[in-house]
């Protein structure tokens, strides 16, 4: 039975002699497919005072949320073998989650950051009305789209290694997001557009995602968080046409003309499109109020010849007409990676779950991926 070296990252707030965090290397012989929880529980039972959360040990409940190895992970969920291939020939490195609290060793609070969040977006239905006596009588096409969001189980994964958070820890963050994405998109929720501007108009709001993919990264449930965050913007901006104080909805207006204009994003136009034109009385202050960023970004390098933009001439008639043709369409349409259908019919995709959606996706045909196959 082969023998695995465990690095685990221990803390006790409570005790001022172990408030600080240190590390605890110990070995377990397990079998490679037992898995990360099975070796804490190992070293818990010799050592009772290791404090880790866990539940159902079946990748269901979302307790066992830790870091492996840097990347947030279930612990049940991750096999010894696997974590040892990721950690080369050093030991598996176990510590608590991120972006929040360290109650003691692997526990973290999750009350004051990842459900704080989840309140703040009021994740339960507002039924409309009249509301009916018996139940609502919904298409199943008309709930497709919340299928991705509901397959959450609330881990922490995505919070953990939101950078977002990391500067802001009010934004509003993943989780929380996906969870009002979840009823802005459910035809029975009343206050769609109560949520979208709510969100919008919010300093903390939907605006403050980065676009890093870190969330997308860390869900073990393939929920993606970060894709049903652009989703929420698209409906306050295209469905809603919400105006707010982030800029939000100007800046995607800019981004998209100067795209279209120039063949390729002009990045010294796009902050000027932004905020109006370089005439604007909005556009001197944001330009003064950036100037230590955009030192900092040519000092790194981060911004340099590209930032003064060219236009692409090769494909620009190519890409212009794929501009029109996409505006011109009566319905937008977004690709959901949670398709419908009966598995026998000719043609027709199966249903899929978070581990196939990407299959699905990649084989979804039709002009329209969010809607279902034909049925019989």
């Amino acid at each position: 039975m082969p023998a695995y070296a465990l690095r685990v990252l221990r803390q006790n707030p409570e005790d001022p002699a172990r408030a600080e965090p240190y590390w605890v290397e110990e070995t377990v012989e397990l079998d490679a497919h037992r898995s990360v929880l099975d070796a804490l529980i190992e070293i818990k039972q010799r050592d009772g005072t290791l404090a880790v959360r866990y539940s159902c040990r079946a990748a269901i409940c979302g307790s066992c949320g830790v870091r492996v190895n840097g990347r947030p992970d279930l612990a049940c969920h991750r096999q010894l073998g696997v974590a040892q291939q990721r950690s080369g020939k050093g030991p598996i490195v176990v510590e608590p989650m991120g972006n929040m609290p360290v109650i003691k060793d692997l526990v973290v609070d999750m009350d004051s950051v990842h459900w704080a969040k989840i309140k703040r977006v009021q994740p339960w239905l507002i039924a409309r009305e009249p509301v009916p006596e018996r139940e609502y009588v919904v298409a199943h096409e008309a709930m497709v789209d919340t299928t991705q969001t509901q397959a959450c189980i609330q881990c922490g994964a995505c919070v953990s290694n939101c950078l977002s958070m990391e500067v802001d820890p009010l934004f509003v963050g993943p989780a929380g997001l996906a969870k009002a994405f979840r009823f802005v998109v459910d035809p029975r929720d009343s206050h769609a557009f109560e949520r979208l501007e709510d969100l919008a108009q919010d300093p903390h709001g939907m605006y403050e995602c980065t676009h890093c993919f870190e969330c997308i990264e860390a869900c073990p449930k393939g929920v993606q968080p970060m894709n049903q965050i652009m989703r929420l913007r698209r409906a306050a901006n295209a469905d809603h046409q919400i105006v707010d104080r982030n800029n939000g909805h100007r800046h995607e207006a800019a981004f998209v003309d100067n795209v279209r204009r120039n063949g390729l994003l002009n990045e010294a136009d796009l902050m000027a499109g932004s905020y109006g034109g370089r005439l604007h009385p909005r556009f001197l202050p944001q330009v003064i109020q950036s100037l230590p960023l955009l030192l900092t970004g040519v000092r790194r390098r981060k911004i340099g010849r590209e930032a003064i933009g060219h236009r692409h001439r090769k494909r620009f008639k190519e890409l212009r007409r794929i501009f029109d043709t996409l505006s011109a369409r009566p319905e937008r349409v977004e690709l959901n990676l949670y398709v419908t259908g009966y598995e026998d019919e000719p043609g027709a995709q199966g249903s899929t779950s978070a581990g196939t959606a990407a299959d699905a996706a990649a084989t979804a045909t039709g002009p329209n991926p969010r809607r279902s196959a034909p049925k019989r």
